[in-house]
């Protein structure tokens, strides 16, 4: 929208205060208040809305402080996200804080370089559904075992009806899935949404008692919450 110079401010703005706040908890304790209850970071809501050109040699991207001609493409916002929460990982975790994990969009819509660059990049992902469209990269998320958070319920009303759903597909074959929900208040119609998935889910797919532990397991392992927490669930 032209608010911003270059790219670089952006990542300013976002990475900045989490710097500071990690070295000194007392330069923005709201913000160490708020961290503590934060466990990752997204980077895009709908994948389908136009974006930069992605580049196909290293020369054609440059670098944050050059970047001034529009909103760049899905592979460079994963990068510079992905590099600054690394680093601020390792500080974090030398203070003794809690760390963030990059778990974006990806394979909801949009291109398959979406899923290609959140391979390399994501701790997990949400969505993921397009894994279907390429059995190659599906099987590299298959090996890596990189978290898959669907959402069919969502996915039903905005991209791929449950009818297409590949939910069970990836079950089945051993990929890393569990059920989330996605924008409640628009989805869904108790206050038990995470329960809408899993009924709707155990019926569509007709799902077993054990399946349902399975993919809640999954769940688990998935998140951020601590080991002792992990391990009590």
């Amino acid at each position: 929208t032209g608010s911003l110079v270059n790219f670089e401010q952006m990542l300013r703005h976002i990475f900045v205060p989490l710097y500071e706040v990690s070295v000194d908890p007392a330069s923005h304790p709201k913000l160490h208040l708020m961290l503590q209850q934060v466990v990752g970071i997204d980077c895009v809501d709908d994948e389908s809305k136009p974006e930069g050109r992605c580049p196909s040699t290293e020369s054609a991207s440059p670098p944050p402080a050059e970047w001034t001609h529009g909103n760049p493409h899905y592979a460079y916002y994963c990068y510079y996200i992905y590099a600054n929460l690394h680093a601020l990982n390792q500080l974090r975790a030398r203070r003794g804080f809690s760390l963030l994990a990059f778990r974006p969009h990806a394979g909801e819509a949009g291109g398959l370089e979406h899923l290609h660059a959140a391979f390399l990049t994501a701790r997990g992902i949400n969505h993921g559904i397009n894994l279907r469209r390429s059995p190659s990269l599906q099987y590299l998320y298959y090996l890596a075992q990189v978290g898959l958070a669907l959402s069919p319920l969502s996915n039903n009303a905005l991209f791929l009806t449950l009818a297409k759903s590949p939910f069970y597909e990836f079950f089945a074959a051993g990929l890393n899935v569990s059920l989330s929900t996605d924008d409640p208040l628009m989805f869904h119609h108790t206050k038990e949404p995470l329960m809408e998935e899993y009924c709707v889910a155990e019926q569509v797919w007709r799902l077993s008692s054990v399946d349902l532990a399975e993919i809640a397991r999954n769940s688990v392992l998935q998140s951020s919450f601590e080991s002792d927490v992990k391990a009590s669930w």
